[in-house]
């Protein structure tokens, strides 16, 4: 019942709205396009002309003015005459044509750009040189030496390498099979009066060998193995190396530049050779 009542009241509202705008007043009124108040619209093809520029009439003489003045020439329309251009006395006394004056700054700032930069001078090419500095022992070194020649570098880069340095001289007994002979040929060294030894225990190619000492003089680790031969033993020496990193620093310098490139810096041992350009 609530939803006819409700579908009756739209459908009432629904003619009113239309009876109001069809018969309801719009508020606006057409304006007659022939009313006298309302100005006229035209296109810009439809205006007159303008008028010719005239010049405006001379005044007219007046009785105190003079007759100069009154017939004053109006101004000639003629082309102007071209100035006289001076001439050398030098070009008039030979009878030789005047060559104009040439100004090769201003010819070249409004001529070619291509034929002003082909005239103007250019400065000579330098040529570089490519040298390693090093070996540095650590980083540290490197980064206070690259800073001390910094001045006279182009440019600069550094690397790291592997290197092997002697760590001394070592005099030992070949390894044994077990530890026990190596414990029995230590035992017969003592017997013959050789001290200062021991036996390696630890991994790797010298395990079972018996020791018998560290030098960092060569002379004295071979003084040391002629002692243990005449012993009847047959010792050995070998060098002891370490692989280690060092630093170098390559750069780029000026061929001009005379002085040695080395000065500044405070590392002993640092060596400078020629390397390949980067």
């Amino acid at each position: 019942m609530l939803l006819r009542l409700l579908f009756v009241l739209l459908i009432a509202l629904n003619i009113a709205v239309a009876a109001w705008l069809l018969l309801g007043d719009s508020g606006t009124h057409a304006v007659d396009p022939n009313d006298g108040g309302v100005p006229k619209l035209k296109l810009l093809a439809e205006l007159p002309e303008p008028a010719a520029n005239v010049s405006a009439p001379l005044p007219a003489p007046t009785a105190s003015a003079p007759a100069a003045t009154a017939l004053a020439p109006l101004p000639s329309t003629s082309a102007p005459k071209p100035a006289a251009v001076a001439v050398p006395a030098a070009a008039v006394s030979t009878g030789a044509p005047a060559k104009p004056e040439v100004k090769t700054k201003a010819k070249a700032a409004g001529g070619d750009p291509l034929a002003a930069a082909a005239s103007a001078p250019t400065s000579p090419r330098r040529s570089y040189r490519c040298l390693a500095l090093g070996p540095f022992p650590s980083q540290v070194d490197l980064r206070a030496a690259r800073s001390a020649i910094a001045p006279r570098t182009v440019r600069s880069r550094q690397r790291q390498e592997q290197t092997s340095e002697s760590r001394g001289w070592r005099v030992f007994l070949p390894p044994q099979a077990t530890r026990e002979l190596a414990l029995a040929q230590a035992r017969r060294l003592e017997a013959k009066g050789v001290k200062d030894y021991f036996v390696v225990t630890a991994q790797g190619e010298l395990q079972n060998s018996v020791a018998l000492g560290l030098f960092h003089d060569p002379a004295n680790a071979r003084k040391r193995r002629d002692q243990v031969v005449a012993a009847g033993f047959p010792a050995r020496m070998s060098e002891r190396t370490e692989t280690t990193p060092v630093w170098w620093l390559d750069v780029v310098v000026p061929d001009e530049a005379g002085t040695d490139i080395r000065q500044g810096i405070r590392t002993p041992g640092i060596t400078a050779r020629t390397t390949g350009c980067f």
